[in-house]
């Protein structure tokens, strides 16, 4: 008899949406456990810059692939798949859901099958030559070369998109997959975003992050001897917030500088899932809409 294939929800929507919230609730009502497909959260001490979910916030629900990675260690799409895959048969093997969600859609992507996570060796005399240029001038090129990986990719990020342009060095391009039948039965759930309610929850975001902490989390990062180089290639918001602390920024354009940054990447992360047509959207709240597709799911 033929194996099923694993049944797997994953949910995506922009920055501020909601994610979380909609994956533990749905988690709780479905025997699901969470894995987290947001880069920066496999990092550990990255807690309140990344908006790392809280063991209260949890609510008793499992999650998978936070904390898995030392902060000073690089932690790639291909190391994602690797654990994702791992997560997933672990939790389906305990009779549970699996239910992705997270921000970081290449990572999905990677892990789902749709496209392939490159193993391309790093190229030192490539790097030497991209270290030269600066952020803008680097995006500019990978927006030019391989526009999909692109729309993943914090242009601020210079680490990223020097990896970025080493695979498509090698590569041309991040590839896609051959039309081949995925390993999973997925069902992806979009959260439905109103751009000014986003805007609004993106703002208020930033708000509670430095109610919580950010500035002081930043600076204890930096006085166990993080280097500013690595905070900036992990988060903007650290990076926002060390020009924060080096008096580039008053109070509240720290704030609105949070603000502006985080709807940029919201706009990145829309574009990128306007793609997908296999995404079935909802409002966050619509509980009912949803459990009744993830049932049938379930019941297929």
């Amino acid at each position: 008899m033929e194996r099923k294939k694993p049944k797997v929800v994953v949910i995506v929507g922009p920055t501020a949406s909601g994610k979380t919230a909609l994956s533990i609730a749905l988690a709780k009502k479905f025997s699901g456990e969470v894995i987290s497909a947001d880069s920066r959260q496999t990092y550990r001490k990255l807690d309140v810059g990344t908006e790392k979910v809280t063991a209260e916030e949890m609510e008793g629900i499992p999650h998978h692939l936070i904390d898995v990675s030392d902060i000073n260690d690089v932690y790639n799409a291909a190391d994602f798949k690797r654990d994702g895959q791992k997560a997933i048969e672990d939790i389906t093997n305990r009779n549970n859901l699996p239910i992705i969600a997270g921000g970081t859609f290449f990572y999905i992507d990677t892990l789902v099958g749709r496209i392939i996570a490159p193993e391309i060796e790093p190229d030192a005399e490539l790097r030497k030559e991209l270290e030269l240029k600066d952020e803008a001038t680097l995006y500019a090129s990978l927006l030019k070369l391989d526009p999909r990986r692109a729309e993943d990719v914090d242009p601020s990020n210079k680490r990223r998109i020097m990896r970025a342009l080493e695979v498509v060095a090698a590569l041309g391009a991040v590839p896609p997959l051959p039309q081949t039948e995925l390993p999973y039965d997925l069902l992806t759930i979009g959260i439905i975003t109103d751009r000014v309610e986003l805007r609004a929850r993106i703002r208020a975001r930033a708000e509670q992050a430095l109610t919580r902490g950010l500035i002081e989390e930043t600076q204890k990062l930096l006085s166990e001897g993080i280097t500013k180089a690595r905070l900036s290639e992990i988060g903007l918001e650290y990076r926002v917030v060390m020009e924060y602390m080096d008096g580039e920024l008053t109070d509240e354009q720290l704030i609105q500088k949070l603000e502006e940054k985080n709807w940029q990447y919201a706009k990145r992360q829309l574009t990128w899932l306007k793609r997908d047509e296999s995404i079935q959207w909802f409002d966050r709240t619509d509980i009912d809409a949803i459990s009744q597709k993830i049932q049938s799911l379930l019941d297929s």
